[in-house]
């Protein structure tokens, strides 16, 4: 049974606006500098070789530093967004979600700038982008409501991370919103006596289900 539009926009407001509990697995941070401190040998994929004027195949194999991993799309293929100083990883159909796994073991920490483009390539203002790390017990989500260029989110897991998604909730208009993802980090296991950041507990996503982006035939291709 699909959720009506409402249904959904309550589910997603409503996550986006509870207070944030402690979880056994994972601990969300907003901001680099404390994500960086709460773990360890991080490295940054800035994805500024990706082409601007031709489609990128899925799936890709990159790195962060000295973490591999994989980059795919559900149905498509990757779209590189941005300009030619900063350029972003973005995909070719709106509703397509990003999975980046293949991280082998060791990385416990997962984090990046989340926003939303346009079918330019530019950044889309009012974006709703969710988020979510997964681990062999268990999964954390975080909405960013009203995503900007500079909106850091970090997930550090207390056992390693092994995939890792983004999308974007489209807007009830009519029009598209792209997922964009930005210096994409992933780092090591914490330190000893790492204190979490105040208030950024994640909830598990329990209710995960209630935020599945329903595709209703309204997929359509980028043009570079």
């Amino acid at each position: 049974m699909r959720l009506t539009n409402i249904a959904r926009l309550a589910a997603i407001l409503l996550l986006g606006v509870l207070p944030q509990r402690a979880t056994a697995q994972f601990t969300t941070y907003t901001d680099l500098a404390s994500f960086l401190a709460a773990t360890t040998g991080a490295g940054t994929d800035t994805f500024d070789d990706l082409s601007l004027i031709d489609v990128t195949t899925s799936p890709m194999v990159r790195a962060a530093g000295s973490f591999g991993y994989t980059a795919t799309v559900n149905t498509t293929d990757f779209f590189g967004a941005g300009a030619p100083a900063d350029r972003w990883l973005s995909t070719n159909t709106a509703t397509d979600i990003v999975t980046f796994s293949g991280f082998g073991s060791g990385v416990r920490g997962v984090g990046g700038l989340f926003f939303g483009s346009d079918a330019g390539g530019s950044f889309r203002p009012g974006a709703i982008i969710i988020l979510t790390a997964f681990t062999m017990s268990g999964s954390s989500s975080r909405t960013v409501m009203d995503a900007t260029l500079a909106s850091f989110i970090g997930f550090v897991a207390e056992s390693d991370i092994m995939s890792f998604t983004v999308e974007a909730v489209q807007p009830f208009d009519g029009s598209l919103i792209w997922p964009a993802v930005n210096d994409f980090v992933l780092a090591g296991a914490p330190g000893a006596n790492v204190v979490p950041e105040p208030a950024t507990w994640t909830l598990t996503s329990l209710g995960f289900g209630l935020l599945v982006i329903v595709v209703t035939g309204r997929n359509r291709s980028r043009t570079a």
